[in-house]
């Protein structure tokens, strides 16, 4: 009863009740909350005509700012075609209601981010609408904007125009020249630089909307103008709106290439030139890389369009370097308390780091190989250490791209990594095992074929680096990379050694290099195969000790990790050597399998994986545990993937969107 009163008052003449009604929507009381939502849905259920109406006389009445803000979203929610789409229960009249009121309250709303909400609320609706010619005000309605004095109503055109360029590119063919006139005076004419960020916005994804090359090249003549957007913004210190340009412009690059390909000299000049100037914002140049890369990636759409632009390599990669530079020598690294990998890294190193592999990849050996060969010795040869790493670091990034070229300088390359092994500075000791690393999996087999000796004895000695236990555990993972593209031939001179220094690292106080020693077993293991046969009785009792004792929380990805190297050490051997373990090894597991455990335990997904291996070791033998692993089996079969879907409103609410 005290709903339907509420509900009469709600819908009743009087637009106070409604207004609080949203109001109380956007309340951090939950229940409060909670009860105006079933509100809510009760009058679109069983009027959508009022509650269009409704918030259609909130939008244009309310003298709340938050409100009529509120009333564009829910408007927006109520015409988006979901469950919650509304706009075909309404009749004529009201439907001619709600297009009238969002084209007035757009020339009347004064606040932005309303204004901004506004326009996608028409853009939706609109989507819907223009492909059936049901909306015939809206295209002379942004044209008279866009024409018009008001730099607000510029601006909501173009905004507008931008999310419905997919929809109404094609349809606007016949007045392509009327439109080519509107961006270029506004692109070089507006002294607005909100309404010119919307215009270029507009203009790319006109463009993006076009079927035909031709049509595209019509607009050929606007990146000059594009381009000045840009530096406009940069030469007036307006950095935010600097940022605008160059995402679109990104997105351009990444989509339509071709596009840019007769003004491709002077924009990657400019872009290098943004690049490189250290007075700007980080993000700033950032994003001028991100261009840069972005266009090299893009050459399959637009071969060889690159190689035309004087020294465009040398520079991209030298800018790459520098970033490298940009690395602190944090302590928290020293201590290896932590397992964070990337302690004193930056945002210019994480650049810099992802860059020269997307680059590598993209522009391949023959173009990168000659251009790292010139800028990297001076690096390895500085006194600064992070010179040094930086050298190794980039040489490791460039591996997978550069591969088939590296490959015929094997030599060099292995000889300059191993070189650095004894540098007196343990951060470019560790990027020198990183590079091994990566060198194995990328350069394999080859370098495994040539080079096992050298790299495998230089990765047992710096498992002795027991005053840096961060050194010691990525030799360990190395050791990893290594023996995953290797023979049991090639690996079994030197298992005595490698085995006898993992055990001696599983014994250490510090669980990074215990963990890193377990993963290295697993897999020397795994790549040994029978040879192994000999090390299981020394190797076994320290797996299942850990796998018995690593109880605690903190010790959780040990006891993981132990599974996971039991398991593929049974699988090594076979089931006849394996079989006495595997009894108590198994009823280990399956105690934990009854326990209660977190959701974000990774013993879950690491016990699967083992209960799997056993079954293929032991085969009929593991007949008896079926009852007990195939339940969680198919539960974990039956999750659903956890995504959650968020809508990113205009005013950059999630900065994240692109995740």
């Amino acid at each position: 009863q005290l709903q339907q009163a509420q509900l009469a008052a709600v819908m009743g003449p009087d637009l106070a009740a409604f207004e609080t009604l949203i109001s109380h929507l956007m309340s951090s009381a939950n229940e409060q909350r909670s009860q105006a939502e079933s509100i809510f849905n009760l009058i679109r259920q069983n009027d959508p005509n009022v509650l269009a109406l409704k918030l259609s006389q909130l939008l244009s009445s309310s003298v709340h700012v938050e409100a009529r803000a509120m009333a564009a979203v829910l408007l927006r929610k109520q015409l988006t075609r979901d469950e919650s789409f509304i706009w075909s229960q309404l009749s004529e009249s009201t439907q001619t209601v709600v297009k009238n009121t969002l084209l007035s309250a757009l020339q009347s709303e004064e606040s932005k981010p309303t204004m901004r909400k506004l326009c996608d609320t028409i853009s939706e609706l609109a989507s819907s609408l223009i492909p059936d010619g049901l909306w015939p005000e809206i295209l002379p309605f942004m044209f008279s904007c866009v024409t018009s004095n008001s730099a607000k109503l510029q601006e909501s055109a173009f905004l507008i125009f931008s999310q419905l360029a997919q929809v109404v590119g094609e349809t606007l063919m016949p007045y392509i020249s009327d439109l080519h006139h509107v961006f270029l005076n506004v692109l070089n004419n507006s002294s607005h630089s909100d309404v010119k960020i919307a215009a270029l916005s507009a203009v790319i994804n006109f463009i993006q909307s076009l079927s035909s090359l031709n049509d595209r090249d019509r607009f050929q003549d606007l990146l000059p103008s594009m381009m000045r957007t840009l530096t406009e913004a940069l030469n007036a210190g307006q950095e935010a709106t600097a940022q605008d340009a160059l995402e679109l412009l990104i997105e351009l690059a990444g989509t339509e290439p071709r596009f840019l390909r007769r003004q491709i000299e002077d924009i990657v000049a400019s872009m290098l030139q943004i690049a490189e100037a250290e007075s700007l914002e980080e993000g700033t140049r950032h994003m001028a890389v991100e261009f840069v890369i972005t266009l090299a990636e893009a050459r399959e759409r637009a071969p060889g369009m690159m190689r035309k632009v004087p020294q465009f390599v040398s520079r991209i990669f030298a800018i790459l370097m520098r970033m490298l530079l940009d690395l602190e020598d944090d302590p928290a690294w020293h201590t290896a308390e932590i397992k964070d990998e990337d302690a004193g890294e930056t945002g210019n190193y994480s650049v810099g780091l992802e860059c020269l592999d997307r680059l590598a990849i993209a522009l391949g050996g023959n173009t990168i190989v000659p251009v790292a060969s010139e800028e990297l010795p001076a690096y390895l040869s500085a006194l600064e250490w992070q010179k040094h790493h930086a050298a190794l670091i980039a040489l490791a990034q460039i591996a997978e791209g550069c591969s088939k070229v590296m490959i015929k300088n094997l030599e060099q390359v292995v000889t300059m990594v191993l070189n650095s092994f004894r540098h007196p500075h343990p951060r470019v000791r560790w990027a020198a095992i990183n590079a091994i690393g990566q060198l194995s999996t990328d350069l394999g087999p080859d370098l495994q074929v040539q080079y096992h000796q050298h790299v495998l004895l230089a990765l047992t000695a710096a498992m002795d680096d027991f005053q840096n236990p961060r050194v010691q555990a990525h030799a360990a993972s190395a050791v990893l990379n290594f023996s995953e593209n290797c023979t049991p031939e090639i690996l079994a001179p030197y298992l005595d050694h490698i085995v006898q220094k993992l055990l001696f690292l599983l014994q250490n106080p510090k669980q990074m290099v215990q963990e890193g020693a377990l993963t290295a077993l697993a897999s020397v293991a795994d790549s040994s195969q029978e040879e192994f046969q000999k090390y299981y009785d020394v190797v076994m009792p320290y797996l299942k000790t850990i796998l018995v004792n690593a109880t605690d929380k903190s010790n959780r990805m040990l006891r993981a990790k132990a599974m996971e190297c039991i398991s593929l050490v049974g699988m090594a051997v076979g089931k006849n050597k394996f079989k006495e373990d595997a009894k108590q090894v198994m009823d280990v597991l399956m105690s934990l399998q009854g326990s209660q455990m977190e959701t974000d335990d990774p013993t879950i997904s690491y016990m699967l994986q083992a209960w799997a291996r056993l079954c293929k070791c032991l085969g009929q033998d593991f007949l008896p545990y079926m009852n007990v692993v195939m339940p969680p089996l198919l539960q974990s079969a039956q999750l659903k993937p956890d995504f959650t879907i968020t809508s990113a409103d205009s005013d950059g609410e999630i900065d994240e969107s692109d995740d």
